[in-house]
């Protein structure tokens, strides 16, 4: 039962981001009679997961993907599709009956001239005033597409895997992915498997590959379990496990990396999971090359010297939080760009501050967002609690 210790008639918590990190904060502030508003600059709820590629589904089990007080339904599976998850959201929303404003982008918090709380300029002019502010705006917000030389005379198609949606377009196309992240090597083998003529991919730093469940056991239990763990400890075992499961591609372009796979994951590179990608590089249908190093007109130029001609690069780079904007202002982000402090802990200069959904961590990022909530409500219930003014 919902603590109602807060009175609605107090100004609200606002949530920057209607993404799983600012639904779940809400729903877990909701719960504790804290009114909470939840901004979106866009339409409609979970906006980030609604542009993503049509066979995307998730690396993380449904059971250990849930968010606080709503499961995730057995017919999605046990790998949750695209758009089950975007309606998963929305339900949650309304299970919950948050209060989500969409449309309106906040360009700016900042402290007011009183000193206490917090001033947000929104769009049309607002300017919202609050206790406490979290920011969900999340990990993969702005794509980034690297700067290479050549970049704007290069005459081939050329877009951020945040903009490719199925292999389609790409069929009988000669078609090279930048990045061997997740998102890249799935995109390299839907291309396989989806009738592109020829998909080649660039890799920089070789990733840890694994299975996505071993013996029953997924990735992500195995992740969760490693966080309790020394890291050498896991390194040693990791290695034993995919030098049983995973073959030695070393002969195709992809030897096993020498950084062990725990020490990789908390420098925040994440083993990829297979999903085809073995049997895809082991047949042939996915060609490993080196990074690219600059475009060439048509070409594409790679790290050898070697150069290739395709008809389009999707560049799976990844992404920036795009936070300097936002609170850049404030000391509360480290030289990356990156949250100082996050989840329960603030910057002692700004004080009801929070920040979720900016970490990628080995156990799942819905679960940690899922705690990261509960435990963002408690310490927000006491800070409300120390500031709200004193009956007189």
């Amino acid at each position: 039962m919902a603590d109602k210790s807060h009175p609605h008639t107090a100004p609200p918590v606002y949530v920057v981001g209607g993404g799983p990190g600012g639904l779940a904060t809400a729903a877990a502030l909701g719960e504790r009679g804290i009114r909470t508003v939840v901004l979106e600059r866009s339409d409609a709820v979970g906006a980030s997961w609604r542009g993503r590629y049509d066979q995307l589904r998730l690396h993380t089990t449904r059971r250990l993907s849930a968010l606080p007080g709503l499961s995730i339904p057995r017919s999605c599976g046990r790998w949750v599709g695209r758009d089950d998850l975007v309606r998963y959201l929305e339900r949650y929303a309304d299970h919950h009956e948050l209060d989500v404003v969409t449309g309106v982008e906040v360009s700016r918090v900042e402290r007011p001239e009183d000193g206490t709380g917090w001033l947000l300029h929104a769009t049309g002019g607002r300017r919202l005033t609050a206790p406490a502010v979290v920011v969900a705006t999340g990990f993969n917000h702005t794509p980034r597409l690297p700067d290479w030389p050549g970049g704007d005379g290069f005459t081939g198609e050329l877009l951020h895997a945040a903009h490719y949606r199925n292999p389609e377009h790409y069929r009988d196309r000669d078609v090279l992915v930048v990045g061997a992240g997740s998102t890249g090597t799935e995109i390299a083998v839907e291309l396989a498997r989806g009738g592109a003529a020829r998909v080649r991919l660039a890799v920089r730093t070789v990733p840890h590959i694994v299975r996505r469940s071993t013996a029953g056991c997924s990735a992500q239990r195995a992740g969760v379990l490693a966080r309790r763990l020394p890291r050498r400890a896991v390194d040693r075992a990791a290695r034993t496990v995919t030098r049983v499961t995973v073959p030695d591609l070393s002969g195709h372009g992809l030897p096993r990396p020498r950084t062990g796979l725990y020490t990789r994951a908390l420098e925040g590179a994440l083993p990829v999971q297979d999903t085809g990608l073995l049997a895809a590089v082991r047949a042939g249908r996915v060609e490993i090359v080196p990074a690219v190093e600059s475009l060439d007109g048509e070409k594409v130029v790679l790290a050898d010297g070697s150069r290739v001609c395709p008809d389009a690069v999707i560049a799976a780079t990844g992404y920036r939080s795009a936070l300097d904007r936002l609170v850049g202002h404030l000391g509360v982000l480290d030289e990356r760009g990156r949250p100082l402090a996050h989840g329960p802990r603030t910057v002692g200069s700004a004080p009801g501050l929070h920040f979720t959904g900016f970490t990628n961590p080995v156990s799942g990022t819905l679960r940690e967002l899922a705690i990261d909530a509960q435990r963002i409500a408690r310490t927000l219930a006491r800070h409300l609690d120390r500031t709200r003014p004193a009956p007189r």
